[in-house]
Order: structure tokens, then C-alpha cells, then sequence
């Protein structure tokens, strides 16, 4: 069944493809029996007979369904119909940080209001022992009156008793390693925002989200991409043992936020920031 504008999901009717997410086709969609418009994210076609895919997708929806907070998007439930599998999600409004950093770094004070929303949308996933694994600007996305909303946990994973989640696989953007890359270790999230240990194909915990807020704040507050290369494996050379450009942050940002930035942003885990609640109250008012 192909998803065009005019067709049918379920109760389901499509208006618009509104562009990737993850692995995953995202489609605006009207909901007819609750009368409220919705984002629908499909499995392509190709992937729908793959039994790994469609686990994984599965997943995603419990993961989401386990988190409540004003800064992560809503889901609204899973739709199995004519052999396709559908999260039905809140539609979040605006534009995504990778399109806003387009035209440049934030102002300081916007930029300090998303970062702190940021901190909170991971602090409620950590909470419920949730690693997003796959922080980026392009999976944040900011409303029109401020509100930033963290979107796609298609890669998320909850941690297990030793809070440790082993690294995996995935081809759901690029730049990414997909499962047969390495037989090491398979690596997962996208290169420029993934984590030393991620890049190594190691077992991740919830610093590597952490590592990766970092990262956006740096973007946020500089206006630059921290990470760059030709390719895959320039970016994770990067990552791996390119120091960040400090100069690239203003001269008036406050120490607090260059200190937070800067404990992120340590490759060893051991000596990284611990804590996401620490990094939001460093970034609260004073």
C-alpha cells in the first residue's frame, strides 16, 4: 500500500509527506474520529517485511508511551493496518534546530530557553531509564512560542540492571555505519553527534546523551558545526580526537554554560558530566 496524499491509514487520512524521521516516513495525517491532525511515521515499504525493522518500530512506541513530559512529542498510538505499521504521534509544529542553524547560531537568551528544555526532555527519559542515543539538532524541533519538543527515540533503548544498553545497528540516517559495517562493533546514532564510546561501537550508557548535548549546545551557542568530514569515517576521526574549537564560542557566553559545554564534551565517560539534571540547573537563571 502506497501512502499518498488522499489515501487511508486506519482512521487515518493522509495530507502531506512531511519528510524522514529515523527510519521511518512521516506523513501529516487527519485523524477522523477525534477530528485533530496528527503525524503519522511509516516504515518504508522495503522495510516492512523485516522482522528486525518492524521490532525495532514496535519498540520505539513503547519507549514513548513510557514518557510524559512537555518537551518530548507525544504518542498517540500504534496503527497495524494491511500489512503496514504506523506510530501515531503528537504533529509538532515549526521548524527543527538543524534548519534554524542554517541561518546561524541563536541569541543567547533563546538559546539558553532551548537548551534548558533540552536538559529536561533528557532528564525525563533518564528517568525512566531511556537513552535516546540519536541527539541531534534535526530531531529537535521548536514551536513558533519557544517550546523545543524532542522528537524520534527510534534508536532509544532502556538500559539494563547494570545501566548499560549494548551498542546495535542502524541505517536510518546519514551519516551512520548500518549493522554490517564493522563485526567489532556495530555502531548506531549519526556520526557527528554520537559519542566517543558510541563511535567505538561500545556499550553506551546515558552519558552518551549527555556527550551529544553537548555537542548541540555547541552548535547552539557558536553557530557551527563541531564535527565535520568528507565522510563517515573523517566525522568519527573527529569525534575521536579533535578537540573542539573553544574560540567558536562567543566571548559573552557565561562561564556556567562554556563549564557545562566543556563536561559534556569530555571523550572519557569517567571524567564526563554524570548527571542531565546537573547540566539544566547550571543553565537555569541566576
Amino acid at each position: 500500500m502506497s501512502l499518498k496524499p488522499g489515501s487511508r491509514l486506519g482512521p487515518y487520512e493522509i495530507a502531506a509527506s512531511i519528510g524522514a524521521g529515523g527510519m521511518g516516513e512521516v506523513f501529516r495525517a487527519r485523524d477522523t474520529k477525534l477530528g485533530r491532525d496528527v503525524a503519522i511515521k511509516v516504515l518504508p515499504a522495503a522495510l516492512a517485511e523485516d522482522a528486525e525493522r518492524v521490532g525495532r518500530f514496535r519498540r520505539e512506541a513503547q519507549v514513548l508511551a513510557a514518557l510524559n513530559h512537555p518537551n518530548i512529542a507525544a504518542i498517540y498510538g500504534l496503527e497495524e493496518t494491511e500489512g503496514r505499521v504506523a506510530l501515531v504521534m503528537e504533529l509538532v509544529p515549526g521548524e527543527d534546530l538543524a534548519e534554524r542553524l542554517k541561518r546561524g547560531r541563536l541569541p543567547l537568551d533563546e538559546a539558553l530557553a532551548v537548551s534548558r528544555q533540552i536538559a529536561e526532555a533528557l532528564e525525563e527519559a533518564h528517568e525512566k531509564g531511556i537513552v535516546h542515543r540519536d541527539l541531534k539538532p534535526a530531531n529537535i524541533k521548536v514551536t513558533a512560542d519557544g517550546k523545543a519538543k524532542a522528537l524520534d527515540f527510534g534508536l532509544a533503548k532502556a538500559l539494563g540492571g547494570d545501566g548499560s544498553s549494548e551498542g546495535a545497528s542502524d541505517v536510518s540516517n546519514s551519516p551512520t555505519l548500518s549493522r554490517h559495517a564493522t563485526e567489532a562493533g556495530l555502531i548506531l546514532g549519526t556520526a557527528a553527534y554520537m559519542s566517543p564510546e558510541q563511535a567505538r561501537g561500545k556499550s553506551v550508557d546515558k552519558r552518551a546523551d549527555i556527550w551529544s548535548f553537548g555537542v548541540v549546545l555547541f552548535e547552539l551557542f557558536s553557530g557551527k558545526r563541531l564535527f565535520t568530514g568528507e565522510t563517515v569515517t573523517d566525522v568519527l576521526a573527529a569525534v575521536l580526537t579533535r578537540d573542539p574549537d573553544w574560540s567558536s564560542l562567543p566571548p559573552g557566553l557565561p562561564a556556567e554554560v562554556r563549564a557545562v559545554i566543556t563536561r559534556c564534551l569530555e571523550r572519557d565517560p569517567k571524567r564526563r558530566l554524570r548527571d542531565i539534571g546537573e547540566a539544566r540547573l547550571s543553565l537555569e537563571p541566576h
